[in-house]
Parts: structure tokens; C-alpha cells; sequence
């Protein structure tokens, strides 16, 4: 069996290395398309969820429980980013002396 397959063997052989070579640097270039992608994916994520204006609002309750007295079902989400229950906290420092 072995004796019938060597001719086969022989006559893919000078076509084997360049389409290994081929398929490794397509892998490669496929893998470093895929992570530049999930960084720029990562990053657009990360710019939209700190435009989320929760942590300043004076609604915000910090609780994991609850997190706005408000609206509880969109807070810290992307759907609070145009909240009209929006009120910024007043930060009013007394030093008692």
C-alpha cells in the first residue's frame, strides 16, 4: 500500500512547501487582522461607555442593588448617555474648624 502511495507523495511534493508557506502567512496575517480589529473595536466600546454620565448624577446611588433611585433599568448603560433625568451632583465641602 505504502508502494503505491510514494509516487503520489513524490509528485505533490514540489507543490507541498510553497502552499504551506502560503497558509502559514495567511494564518498570520489573519491573526494580526483579527487582534488590530478587536483593539479598535475595544477602544470605540471604551470611548462610548465613558460618555455614560451616571457617576455624576446626583440620582446615582452608587448600590449595586440599586443603582439609580430614577431610572434604575438604563443606569450605567449605553441608553443613559441622553438621560432627561440628568441632574449633576452639587459638591458642597464645609471645613469644620
Amino acid at each position: 500500500m505504502l508502494q503505491l502511495l510514494f509516487p503520489l507523495i513524490r509528485a505533490i511534493e514540489p507543490f507541498l512547501v510553497p502552499f504551506c508557506f502560503v497558509l502559514a502567512w495567511g494564518f498570520a496575517i489573519a491573526l494580526v487582522w483579527g487582534l488590530i480589529s478587536m483593539a479598535r473595536d475595544a477602544t470605540t466600546t471604551a470611548k462610548r461607555m465613558h460618555e455614560v454620565p451616571c457617576t455624576t448624577c446626583r440620582f446615582f446611588t452608587d448600590n449595586y442593588h440599586l443603582k439609580c433611585s430614577v431610572q434604575p433599568t438604563i443606569a450605567e448603560t449605553e441608553e443613559a448617555i441622553g438621560c432627561r433625568d440628568y441632574s449633576p451632583q452639587k459638591y458642597f465641602f464645609s471645613i469644620d474648624r
